[in-house]
């Protein structure tokens, strides 16, 4: 399910916020804006909770668990209902656990020989992190030795840079707090993350 979906939408949105009161109104916003791909990082206080509530109430949108750094934490947001997880980099006990469970894994990378432990430990897509560190063209000459290797650049994306992630061969992009701020979230402006939503879902399937 992950895989297929960030293949038809082409983004997901990596979640950070001091309080998340409607984490399952927030996945409607982002869902009727084209990312149904939503993952609750593990920076968030309570993000357990958080995971859970959305899990329940998901609104079309596929929940998963991020800034999952160990097997502990990936048996955790597991336990609460991730139906993926993201880790910064690559983790093997959170691989292991991941793998067990049957629950698709992004592990983080930016080098080669990064990108294939991520490989050889099942990762269902690779995460480039952090990706504003090195730009599309980072992504571009990892695509020559790893053609088939699905690859989602996050950190440092927005409306503006996307297309060129996307131009040099990613899966998917990344979309963070230029979607969907702390302070839209604690207001509840499901409107304006919509609006948003579909302004970077529009340059990522474009």
């Amino acid at each position: 399910m992950l895989i297929e979906t960030l293949t038809a939408d082409r983004a997901l949105a990596v979640v950070r916020a001091p309080r998340i009161d409607d984490p399952g109104a927030l996945c409607r916003a982002l869902a009727a804006g084209g990312i149904r791909v939503v993952e609750f990082t593990f920076t968030t206080p309570d993000v357990e909770a958080v995971i859970a509530a959305a899990a329940a109430d998901p609104g079309g949108a596929v929940v998963g668990a991020g800034t999952v750094t160990d097997a502990r934490t990936a048996e955790a947001a597991i336990a609460a209902g991730a139906r993926f997880l993201v880790t910064p980099g690559v983790s093997e006990g959170a691989a292991a656990a991941a793998r067990e469970a049957g629950v698709p894994i992004m592990l983080g990378a930016l080098t080669p020989s990064e990108v294939m432990r991520a490989v050889e430990l099942g990762s269902a897509a690779v995460k480039i992190f952090p990706a504003s560190t090195v730009g599309p063209a980072h992504l571009k000459d990892l695509r020559g030795p790893f053609p088939t290797v699905p690859f989602v650049p996050s950190g440092g994306l927005h409306a503006d840079n996307a297309g060129a992630w996307m131009a040099a061969g990613a899966l998917a992009v990344t979309a963070g707090s230029s979607v969907v701020s702390a302070a839209d979230i604690e207001s509840g402006a499901w409107e304006a993350v919509t609006e948003r939503a579909r302004a970077f879902s529009g340059v990522a399937t474009a």
